[in-house]
């Protein structure tokens, strides 16, 4: 660890995770389709920090696709805009981000603007008359750019794991090195009581900190909660029993508390900081490592939550995110009880 260590680090926050967006996709929706539209898409196009997804003709597609996530940005522009330009020598364009993610919005519209205005210049250096063009910044889901709906629902996921993770494999862990452990599974009932007897107290100690943290970011944050509140605590009872099928599988290969505790705290605390997306982009990170948060809880449960309390958004805008911690929670249970009754009966 202590050579290994420094060297991933190096790699980690060296190579990919970085604050500067990349690669994020956006749309366009273009009505005007002449020269001057097309000219600035192209500097889209060239830019690093987009990828255009595709180009949509209405604002209910634009919102549609904001609300399944696929989008960051987009970019509309209105009819006669090169008209506009040539003759009013002023034009406009909207630009408009979601806002969920405050510093991506932020960063993003900055950098669309800047391609916008360098495009004004170079008009100006070809034309003695003035030229203007005026982006409009629309921001969908948090107009105040108010940083906490960004790290809440990380705050959410970070807490859940941890809490769940640690507390169930070193509590069982425990019983295994007092002896306890033995004693109760030659008891005459079902060994596998003794182990939701134990991650029990945990899943309500999790609810409970649920509720403490909404009511802290509803009260003291002023972050609103725009979904259906059963429809987020289901969804937090599923990452909580995701996360307590992961302590059992903890609590089954390692030998010690100190061990379970370390591996805890190496298997939540780092992942859920670096691989969930509240502070670091995900998609500018390099493939594997974009590969790899595929199989983090917490970056499911995050994308959940910041649909369901910021984008106001149902069921069926999450199924896909659901699916995925609910065959996570069944798999981890599965292979924990099976490697439990290996080892102790």
């Amino acid at each position: 660890m202590l050579i290994g260590l420094p060297i991933v680090q190096i790699l980690l926050f060296g190579f990919a995770l970085t604050n500067e967006i990349k690669n994020s996709n956006i749309v366009i929706c273009d009505y005007a389709k002449d020269e001057a539209s097309q000219q600035i898409i192209g500097k889209l196009e060239a830019s690093r920090n987009f990828e255009i997804k595709k180009t949509l003709m209405s604002h209910r597609q634009i919102e549609e696709a904001f609300k399944a996530g696929d989008i960051k940005l987009a970019i509309i522009f209105p009819a006669n805009f090169n008209n506009e330009l040539s003759h009013l020598h002023q034009a406009q364009i909207q630009i408009i981000a979601d806002a969920s993610d405050p510093n991506t919005a932020n960063t993003l519209t900055n950098y669309a603007t800047a391609i916008i205005m360098d495009y004004g210049q170079d008009l100006m250096k070809n034309n003695q008359i003035p030229l203007r063009i005026v982006p409009e910044i629309r921001m969908l889901y948090n107009p105040e750019l108010k940083g906490a709906t960004n790290f809440v629902p990380g705050v959410m996921a970070l807490v859940l794991m941890l809490v769940c993770v640690m507390m169930t494999s070193v509590s069982i862990v425990r019983e295994k090195e007092t002896g306890t452990m033995e004693v109760l599974l030659v008891s005459p009932f079902n060994p596998f009581l003794v182990i939701i007897s134990k991650v029990i107290p945990y899943l309500f100690l999790s609810i409970l900190n649920l509720c403490i943290i909404l009511i802290l970011s509803v009260t003291l944050l002023d972050m609103p909660i725009n979904g259906s509140v059963f429809l987020l605590f289901a969804e937090s009872i599923l990452l909580i029993f995701t996360a307590l099928a992961l302590g059992i599988f903890i609590s089954n290969t390692a030998k010690s508390q100190q061990t379970a505790m370390l591996i805890s705290l190496m298997a939540m605390l780092l992942p859920t900081l670096l691989f969930t997306g509240f502070m670091f982009p995900i998609e500018n990170m390099p493939l594997p490592l974009r590969i790899i948060s595929n199989i983090v809880p917490a970056r499911w449960y995050y994308i959940i939550v910041k649909s369901v309390m910021i984008k106001g958004l149902g069921f069926s805008a999450i199924w896909k995110e659901t699916l995925i911690l609910f065959a996570m929670a069944c798999f981890l249970l599965i292979i924990s009880f099976k490697k439990f009754k290996t080892r102790l009966m």
